[in-house]
C-alpha cells in the first residue's frame, strides 16, 4: 500500500472522502444532503480523470490504476437506473464508487506510460469504455442481488423495484456492453493479429464472464419465479467472474498473455 502525495492522488483522496460522507449522510437518513455530497465527489472524480488525461496525452484507459479511476465516475449509472429503471441503491454506489477508487488511490503504480503501439487503435477507446461500463453496472446489480439474499428491499414510499427485479432490470442494460466489449474485442484482434479469437486467458475469461450471464437469463427464465434466490447467487458469480477476468488474469503469473495491462 503506497499514499499518493501528487495532485492525482489527492484528488483520488478527496473522491473517496466525498463518497463516504455521502454514504455516512446517507445512512443518517439525509438523503439531498448525501445526494449532494454524491454528485460532488463525482465533479471530483471527473476532473481527476480529466487531470490523468491531460498529463499521460492519451485516454487513460490503459492500466489497472486508469481503469479504476475510470470506474470512479459511477454517478451517471445510478442517476441513469434510479431515473428510467426504477431502480434506487444510492448509497450502495457510493460505497462501490470507495471500492473502486481505493486500488486506484492504495494499490496500483500511477506512474504515467507510453501507450505502446498494440493500443495505438481507434478500437482502443470504445472497446475499454464499454467494458468499464458494463462491470460497473454490473457490480450495482451485485449489491442489488446481495440486498435480495439479505431479505433487504426499498420502502414502499419510494416506487422502486424489489431487489431481484432491480437486479435482472440492471443487468439487461450491462449485458449488452459486455456483449459488445467482446464483439469489439474480437475485431480489434483480426486487425491486430489476424484473427478473431486467439484463445489468450483474458479473451477465454471475458467469454466465461459473458457465458455466466447467458446461463443467468436461461436460469431465471426457466426456473427464476421458483428460485428466486439462486437468481441473485448467479449474478454475484457473474461479478465473480468479472473481477477474476480484470484482476486476477492481469496480476497473476498463471495466465501469461497478450492482454496484460496491469
Amino acid at each position: 500500500m503506497e499514499i499518493k502525495y501528487t495532485i492525482q492522488g489527492l484528488l483520488i483522496y478527496a473522491t473517496i472522502a466525498a463518497y463516504l460522507c455521502a454514504f455516512v449522510t446517507s445512512l443518517l437518513r439525509r438523503a439531498k444532503t448525501g445526494h449532494i455530497l454524491y454528485l460532488f465527489g463525482f465533479a471530483i472524480a471527473v476532473f481527476s480523470f480529466g487531470y490523468r488525461w491531460y498529463h499521460v496525452r492519451h485516454v487513460p484507459l490503459q492500466n489497472l490504476f486508469e481503469v479504476f479511476l475510470c470506474l470512479g465516475m459511477i454517478y451517471p449509472v445510478s442517476l441513469f437506473c434510479r431515473r428510467f429503471l426504477r431502480v434506487g441503491g444510492y448509497s450502495a454506489d457510493m460505497l462501490i464508487g470507495v471500492i473502486v477508487l481505493f486500488p486506484a488511490g492504495f494499490v496500483f503504480n500511477a506512474e504515467p506510460q507510453q501507450l505502446p503501439p498494440a493500443l495505438q487503435s481507434w478500437l482502443f477507446t470504445p472497446h475499454v469504455a464499454v467494458y468499464m461500463l458494463s462491470y460497473i453496472i454490473m457490480a450495482k446489480a451485485t449489491f442489488h442481488a446481495i440486498s435480495q439474499l439479505a431479505g433487504k428491499g426499498p420502502k414502499p414510499n419510494e416506487n422502486l423495484l424489489p431487489p431481484e427485479q432491480a437486479t435482472y432490470r440492471i443487468i439487461c442494460v450491462g449485458f449488452p456492453l459486455l456483449t459488445l466489449g467482446l464483439v469489439l474485442g474480437s475485431y480489434w484482434g483480426k486487425l491486430a493479429w489476424g484473427d478473431y479469437w486467439g484463445w489468450d486467458p483474458k479473451e477465454l475469461w471475458s467469454l466465461a464472464s459473458w457465458l455466466v450471464y447467458v446461463g443467468y437469463f436461461h436460469f431465471r427464465y426457466m426456473f427464476g419465479k421458483k428460485h428466486p434466490r439462486i437468481n441473485s447467487f448467479w449474478a454475484i458469480a457473474g461479478m465473480a467472474a468479472i473481477i477474476i477476468t480484470l484482476l486476477w488474469v492481469n496480476l497473476s503469473r498463471l495466465f501469461p498473455g497478450l492482454h496484460s495491462y496491469a
